[in-house]
């Protein structure tokens, strides 16, 4: 009984130290610290929206129509009355939630079928790669117009539409990752102790290819953040009169000169959050590099 206590206690003692190199290599550089606050901040903003926010993103003030910068308003108000600050704040859930689904949309399916690609190969391989190549053949931004064309736009809409457009790098980083994993002596001893495939996937080859897959999703929310700021801009991502900081950065175009604010707030909200996803992804690659934590 001691015995299983103290290798428990040493097992425990293992992960303990093994969590304290990762978080030492992920925050031992401030521009991560940095970078991992600003993101801390807006899914801040994005929970406690309803707390945070002044006043209701859609109630109309017709009296208070383009108003400057002010004690009431402290990023002025939209062409209707509506005060920026509120409707930013809530433009974060909106971007947050497109961001996340499209990103574990495209990782779970991309995920799948790269294992199933690089496991099995021959004919499987073959007609996952082609398809693979021929969605990635397609600019991002056109296929999304494409398809938002043909089902609409919307949240969730939006959400799966962005989550197919970046479905392709997800297969072929874990197809990648598959195929250098597979012929590893553990996977062999795994096989001969009777593992059978889908076990050896899931059990042994997914826990060891998922590291850059972790890394891709944090830079890719980024990528599409910014996807449907441009949808939204062209008027064919979030319909109106829901808050998004691309439909607001179109609303506000026409109105620069009357309400600078109303315009480059949203615009700098988009370009501050990928840039903090973006250096924290950064971060996240570095610490999940076991040579620079020191395992190896």
């Amino acid at each position: 009984m001691s015995d299983i206590k103290t290798a428990r206690s040493a097992a425990s003692r293992e992960r303990w130290e093994r969590r304290r190199k990762f978080i030492g290599a992920l925050f031992n550089r401030k521009i991560v610290i940095i970078g991992a606050a600003g993101v801390a901040f807006f899914v801040f903003l994005a929970v406690f929206a309803p707390l945070v926010a002044p006043y209701d993103p859609d109630e109309v003030h017709f009296a208070d129509s383009l108003v400057g910068p002010s004690a009431k308003y402290l990023l002025g108000t939209d062409q209707f009355g509506r005060d920026l600050l509120s409707r930013i704040i809530y433009g974060t859930r909106v971007s947050l939630i497109v961001g996340v689904l499209a990103v574990s949309l495209a990782c779970v399916i991309g995920t799948f079928f790269g294992m199933i690609a690089a496991y099995f190969g021959g004919w499987a391989d073959d007609l996952i790669t082609r398809i693979t190549e021929a969605i990635r053949a397609i600019p991002q931004v056109v296929f999304a117009l494409a398809l938002t064309a043909v089902f609409g736009s919307g949240i969730r809409n939006l959400a799966i539409i962005l989550g197919l457009s970046t479905l392709p790098s997800y297969v072929r980083m874990m197809r990648a990752q598959v195929l250098s994993n597979r012929e590893m002596d553990y996977i062999m001893a795994a096989r001969l102790q009777g593992n059978k495939d889908f076990r050896l996937m899931l059990v042994h080859i997914l826990p060891n290819s998922i590291s850059p897959i972790i890394v891709m999703m944090t830079q890719n929310v980024g990528g599409t953040i910014l996807a449907e700021a441009g949808l939204s801009f062209l008027g064919l991502g979030i319909s109106l009169p829901t808050a998004s900081w691309g439909s607001m950065v179109s609303e506000g175009q026409p109105y620069l000169m009357q309400n600078m604010v109303f315009a480059l707030a949203p615009g700098l909200c988009v370009a501050m959050f990928v840039i903090c996803l973006n250096i924290l992804g950064d971060g996240l690659r570095d610490a999940l590099d076991p040579r620079l934590r020191g395992d190896i």
